[in-house]
């Protein structure tokens, strides 16, 4: 039999959560320290030795760039090490998806990589963090996740960084992808893959930067004026991403902005607020005309973060900007 050691990647979350309250409302996010938890789930005798690390213990909304380093450090030395067969790292929900995808672009797909988090705290009844972390390691031990990219495992569902977004506030099913649905389903006894791996042996996509730009994310709104945009540009970001209307749209005035900010030298990324679905170039805005790129399938938080790591690598060009977010 395989000798499969994993490395657990603590950061807080829900996951890590104490409410100190079976049947209440409220809760600590990472009240939890990574041991504590792993040494509750020595109890379901999960076939795997299980190895932590502790990089924080906070809410995800609190999740930045000296988690991403410290994180992105770790694996990558994961990565390199004969011993470690995969990784897990446990994470707060609401910001599941950008640390995934950040990971995804910036780390090869040599070792499976899973980030699972939890939408009730440890102690709640009905918590599920127990089983989406059992789901983890049964995800992490199969040499079938390799060659996937990062992946996310919740509610019995593996997703695809790519794909993953957090859908709604509390339901135990929070996370939906798109375009695909889930790439596998799991349980802590079972896993059953739909296609597969397609990413084998791929080096990383980007290179991991020292630091990332300031980009920020403008929500569009019916009555807006241009005056959000001056004041992003006024704070230096280096980047924006529009949370448009429909298909990435916005008021002329705001689209008008948004084209001189472009054609300044600093890109802007047409995204939707739109719970789901494809921001097409070219369709409902003359993207050729004014300068700016389509987000295509990728929400406006993976946008934002597509948008640092290819700013942060020098790639500005609308062109190459386009190409990466077409998925090339």
């Amino acid at each position: 039999m395989i000798d499969l050691r994993i490395l657990v990647l603590g950061t807080g979350g829900t996951i890590a959560g104490a409410a100190g309250s079976a049947t209440g409302g409220t809760y600590r996010a990472g009240g939890l320290a990574l041991a504590a938890m792993l040494e509750q789930l020595a109890a379901l005798g999960l076939d795997a030795q299980l190895v932590p690390q502790e990089i924080a213990r906070i809410g995800s909304q609190d999740i930045g760039w000296p988690q991403w380093q410290a994180l992105h450090a770790a694996c990558a030395a994961a990565m390199d090490d004969p011993a470690i067969t995969g990784i897990i790292i446990t994470h707060g929900t609401d910001t599941a998806e950008e640390t995934a995808f950040l990971l995804d672009l910036t780390l090869p797909t040599t070792k499976p990589v899973v980030l699972v988090g939890a939408m009730r705290p440890a102690d709640a009844v009905g918590a599920d963090g127990m089983r989406n972390f059992a789901n983890a390691v049964k995800v992490a031990s199969d040499r079938q996740a390799t060659g996937r990219g990062v992946l996310l495992v919740m509610g019995d569902a593996v997703l695809a960084a790519r794909d993953a977004r957090k859908a709604a506030t509390s339901a135990i099913d929070a996370f939906r992808g798109f375009p695909r649905g889930p790439i596998a389903r799991v349980t802590p006894a079972r896993i059953d893959w739909f296609a597969p791996p397609h990413r084998q042996e791929e080096p990383a996509h980007y290179a991991f930067p020292d630091s990332l730009p300031r980009v920020a994310i403008l929500a569009a709104g019916a009555g807006m004026d241009e005056q959000p945009v001056e004041a992003l540009l006024g704070i230096g970001c280096k980047g924006m991403v529009l949370a448009g209307m429909g298909q990435g749209n916005a008021p002329a005035c705001v689209l008008g902005a948004l084209a001189r900010a472009a054609a300044a030298g600093v890109p802007v990324v047409r995204s939707t607020r739109v719970d789901e679905g494809i921001v097409d170039r070219n369709v409902e805005v003359d993207d050729d005309a004014l300068g700016l790129v389509a987000a295509r399938a990728l929400g406006p938080a993976k946008a934002r973060v597509l948008l640092m790591v290819l700013l942060a690598n020098g790639i500005t060009d609308a062109s190459r900007l386009q190409a990466a977010f077409d998925g090339g």
